[in-house]
């Protein structure tokens, strides 16, 4: 749904202007008239840039015009299953898998590739952002379908580590519909702060992310996506089953992404009971306490070693924590009928957290409240298990999320309702990008975006006395003032500024959800909204698809919209000019400073109390005035507002009230 919107006013003042200025009779005045004509004129949106790749796509059948996946929609999958056992001591994880990929494109495959995130570690390797040299996954030996693979070129099939990419080379082609089975063995020192803080370990505690060998993805859009990780921009991965076996030594407590599989055989007979009265209660259980520390937590073992066992299905990834010296907090939460046969379901909220984070004893009440509210304000209820949070704030300061796990600071300085905001914050990633995939290292904004949009609705549930999305709004409007920012559509590893890309990726893009539903309305926003979560679960999104399932619900064409806001740096000035009488009416002048096309919310106040509210369409500044008027049928007006409800994240709200009181 793309409009061409005329952009010949615009470009006649700018003729005019110029043959004006280039000839010696021009007046004084005629000068004055032409500088407030090229005043008067805007940049008209035109439309969106698609990628070919994109609208091949759609040829092709797996996506369509409007927004929703094709009937051709095709996505590959994997199978896992990892070994691993950590070394607390010496820090070095070793670890071997077996894996299977299924080529379910229609393409014929002549390589694999697989993203080793901790060789963002490795000397010489580019980066973003500095990190510990630790040398990231030593590859001890890849074996594909029974073969033993040698390291380099010269021959295939071979393999060869770049940067953060493996490279297979197979020796023959696979087939649309086949699978090949891949086998690795590495080893990893763990950095102290691994990824810029997205894993890593402290005294009596390790939190592992990124930590295996892991297909990248070969989509229907762009193929094979082998943008190397420089420790900023995040993630992109694929949806595949994980068994994992986490070894370590007995008086560890490991918990990871997936079913725990063997609680009877890890934990100790009375922490095992209060873990399974866990899982049936409403009310916080104590599964851990400060008495439980060390070996009174675990099971025996024979050689001082156990084994933890977990399993996932369809997940985007796996993490695991193992800590000695946390207290575990647990309790259930609903999330609504996960089956269909009218019945609640219930998912486990685990905390896990030291001494020294004395905020997190109400932790798995805000897993608990932010689970079920964004299980309803998605319409779709949490699918997994448990959600774990712990607290490791020697590695992480923020937080960092993984599927049913997440890693987050203490967060003692900054209070509970700051802990409150990044529990929820890091707990709606588990719908952005976990549930709806994106490709974190070049749409940022997409699910950063949606989870400080969520963060936001989830704490103003929790704490009402709170502004919904103010303060999100005005971290956007600060940074945009100094015309320091850039387009939410940059690729996220090469923004201006490390701050221009955190504006682009956090509060710009929720403030701009938040007006579109301005402009759509509630009822429209929300559908639209539930509809991308449904229509896209499980499965890989592009921008382009969100644009058009929001017009195609709403049945508008924003085309104007997306580029305004998405495409570029443009911003929102709207300001009440003036009020005159004429002809018994109240003309009312709005005058737009901007460059973005909204449309133009009235809120008038009468002197007999009547509070009257008006809407000048978008489409009014699309034939490139910056002037309106509104004429109200009465003369006794004492105040006018413009968006007085905050949809809208205009840059300057001095100039929006008129008010003769």
């Amino acid at each position: 749904m793309i409009k061409i919107y005329p952009a010949l006013l615009m470009l006649t003042a700018l003729l005019v202007a110029w043959a004006c200025s280039s000839s010696e009779k021009t007046t004084k005045e005629q000068r004055t008239q032409n500088l407030m004509l090229l005043h008067d004129t805007r940049p008209i949106p035109y439309p969106i840039d698609i990628p070919g790749e994109y609208l091949a796509a759609i040829e092709a059948g797996t996506r369509t015009e409007t927004g929703a996946p094709g009937e051709h929609f095709w996505q590959q999958y994997a199978s896992y299953d990892i070994e691993a056992t950590l070394n607390p001591v010496t820090k070095k994880l070793e670890g071997q898998m077996r894996a299977t990929y299924f080529n379910q494109s229609p393409d014929e495959l002549g390589r694999l590739h697989m993203e080793l995130a901790l060789n963002v570690h490795r000397k010489g390797v580019v980066r973003a952002r500095t990190q510990d040299i630790t040398g990231g996954k030593q590859i001890q030996a890849v074996t594909v379908n029974g073969r033993r693979l040698t390291e380099g070129q010269n021959r295939f099939p071979a393999y060869v580590v770049q940067g953060t990419q493996l490279i297979i080379y197979l020796a023959e082609g696979l087939p649309s519909g086949g699978e090949v089975e891949v086998e690795i063995e590495w080893t990893a020192e763990i950095p102290r702060r691994g990824a810029s803080g997205r894993n890593g370990w402290a005294d009596d505690l390790f939190f592992l992310g990124y930590w295996y060998p892991q297909f990248s993805v070969y989509d229907d859009v762009y193929g094979w996506f082998t943008e190397p990780f420089r420790g900023n921009a995040e993630f992109y991965h694929g949806f595949a089953d994980y068994r994992l076996a986490i070894t370590m030594p007995d008086d560890w407590v490991v918990m990871a992404t997936g079913d725990f599989l063997n609680p009877d055989e890890t934990l100790a007979p009375h922490v095992l009971e209060r873990y399974l009265a866990a899982k049936e209660s409403d009310e916080v259980i104590h599964v851990i306490t400060a008495e439980d520390f060390g070996r009174n937590a675990t099971a025996e073992s024979e050689n001082g070693m156990l084994t933890w066992h977990f399993e996932s299905e369809r997940v985007r990834d796996v993490a695991f924590s193992a800590t000695r010296k946390s207290f575990w907090d647990a309790r259930r939460t609903p999330v609504g009928d996960l089956t269909g046969d009218g019945q609640t379901n219930y998912s486990l909220m685990n905390a896990f957290y030291r001494e020294l984070a004395p905020l997190w004893t109400e932790m798995a009440e805000y897993n608990a409240h932010a689970i079920s509210f964004l299980s309803e304000m998605t319409g779709f209820p949490y699918p997994w298990p448990h959600m774990t949070s712990v607290e490791g704030s020697t590695i992480i300061g923020g937080g960092m999320e993984y599927p049913m796990m997440t890693l987050m600071g203490d967060y003692n300085q900054r209070g509970a309702m700051a802990l409150y905001s990044v529990t929820a914050h890091e707990l709606a990633h588990m719908w952005f990008p976990m549930i709806v995939s994106t490709n974190e290292r070049i749409y940022t904004w997409i699910d950063e975006g949606n989870t400080v949009f969520a963060t936001d609705e989830a704490r103003h549930n929790r704490f009402p006395e709170v502004d919904k999305h103010a303060g999100t709004q005005q971290s956007y409007i600060s940074f945009a003032r100094n015309n320091r920012e850039g387009e939410l559509m940059r690729w996220s590893d090469f923004h201006y500024s490390q701050q221009a890309y955190g504006i682009a990726s956090y509060p710009k893009p929720a403030s701009v959800l938040v007006a579109l539903r301005g402009v759509i309305g509630e009822d429209l926003f929300w559908e639209a909204y539930r509809t991308i979560v449904q229509e896209w679960a499980f499965k890989q999104m592009y921008p382009w698809d969100m644009f058009r399932t929001f017009e195609r619900v709403s049945g508008m064409d924003l085309g104007w919209f997306w580029r305004s806001w998405y495409y570029e740096t443009w911003t929102l000035n709207q300001g009440i000019a003036g009020l005159h009488i004429e002809d018994g009416e109240s003309v009312i002048r709005i005058r737009d400073y901007g460059n973005v096309p909204m449309p133009v919310l009235l809120r008038i106040t009468r002197a007999n109390g009547e509070v009257n509210d008006a809407r000048i369409s978008h489409e009014h500044w699309l034939t490139g005035t910056r002037n309106a008027e509104y004429r109200a049928p009465y003369t006794d007006i004492l105040r006018v507002e413009i968006d007085p409800d905050r949809h809208f994240p205009d840059i300057d709200r001095n100039n929006m009230v008129y008010d003769i009181r």
